[in-house]
């Protein structure tokens, strides 16, 4: 989802005097967007979770997390300019996608207003700017002229450096997760073909300043070749397995990406394999339930998870509101399903 450019988040409270958390300001001495009190059950799941894994969402402006992530119903611009300091307090959500850089990368005042809305060890997954990721821009009438046209930012290493990579380095520090680039559905032939596509990617992915995450997250399966495994290996980049329509499962993106040799897992789980986008958001509005419990994937997922804690690696999970009807929900149910086969020190229990 996009927000105005103006989004920002309020600036840093003072403690409670009782040592709560703390009641976000806003200027002016208007009270802020308050988090929602988590139950207990919740704080366990969260208490047996390892350190290495990070959980969120897909943005966090969504009125209908009402007692789920925040304590009553915030207007959306309210939760967009005002909810990040709440949603950083759930026990669960340590992460978070900022996905409106996906249209225009940052400024890094907002970068900056992120950074200050959130505690020491939370994490943001920022994406990179499409231009980056379509080899054609969509004839969509948002595009205006450039419909159909070829990006000419397309694996552009310069321009990702100037425009996400030295903005997220400078800005956001250690606060900084992964860098996912995006390669939404498009025509495989305008990419070159697999194997082009892969060389491509490996001299963008080589260029770019040592550092941060990369994660690529591709949405053709015909991508998911050998060719782009050996990419991501040599250059130690990350596949994002994602959860998308047209994509294999999750185990099987692990195997012909090699997730086991990266040195973080990304996952997104972002919408249910039969829905398309507009399907799912009118089918799950307002955000506030699980809907339509995918079981499966929460599985392939949670199994994935668990694999990766045997080794302290990086684990980074976004969830959408359109997988299940409610990514904070979503995640609930994952994080009780990863807790279920883990024991206190991190190894597969023996009902996994």
């Amino acid at each position: 989802m996009r927000y105005s450019d103006t989004a920002m988040a309020p600036p840093l409270a003072q403690l409670d005097l009782f040592g709560g958390p703390p009641t976000p300001i806003v200027a002016g001495g208007r009270r802020g967007v308050a988090p929602a009190q988590a139950p207990d059950s919740l704080l366990e799941v969260a208490a047996a979770l390892p350190r290495n894994l990070l959980l969120g969402t897909s943005s966090w402006s969504f009125p209908g997390w009402a007692g789920i992530v925040y304590e009553q119903s915030y207007s959306q611009e309210r939760l967009a300019r005002g909810g990040l300091m709440a949603y950083a307090q759930h026990p669960l959500l340590r992460t978070v996608g900022i996905d409106r850089s996906y249209y225009a990368p940052l400024r890094r005042d907002e970068l900056k207003r992120y950074a200050d809305a959130v505690p020491d060890d939370f994490r943001f997954l920022m994406k990179a700017h499409e231009s980056l990721t379509l080899a054609h821009y969509p004839r969509h009438a948002r595009y205006g002229a450039r419909r159909g046209r070829p990006s000419e930012a397309f694996l552009e290493p310069g321009y990702a450096t100037l425009a996400v990579i030295d903005p997220f380095i400078e800005v956001l520090g250690d606060r900084g997760g992964p860098i996912l680039f995006q390669f939404a559905p498009q025509d495989v032939g305008a990419l070159g073909g697999p194997r082009l596509f892969a060389e491509r990617l490996h001299r963008f992915l080589s260029a770019l300043p040592r550092g941060p995450i990369y994660a690529v997250e591709v949405r053709n399966p015909e991508l998911l070749c050998p060719a782009y495994r050996d990419v991501l290996a040599d250059v130690g980049a990350c596949h994002c397995i994602n959860v998308y329509p047209g994509m294999p499962p999750p185990a099987v993106q692990r195997q012909r990406a090699g997730t086991d040799r990266a040195a973080a897992l990304v996952i997104r789980w972002m919408l249910q394999p039969h829905l398309n986008y507009e399907q799912a958001k009118a089918l799950f509005h307002p955000f506030d339930s699980l809907v339509e419990e995918d079981p499966f994937h929460r599985e392939q997922l949670s199994e994935l998870i668990v694999e990766a804690s045997r080794s302290a690696k990086p684990t980074f999970v976004i969830a959408n509101n359109k997988a299940e009807g409610s990514s904070p929900l979503t995640l609930a149910r994952l994080a009780t399903s990863v807790a279920r086969r883990l024991d206190p020190n991190g190894q597969r229990s023996s009902d996994g």
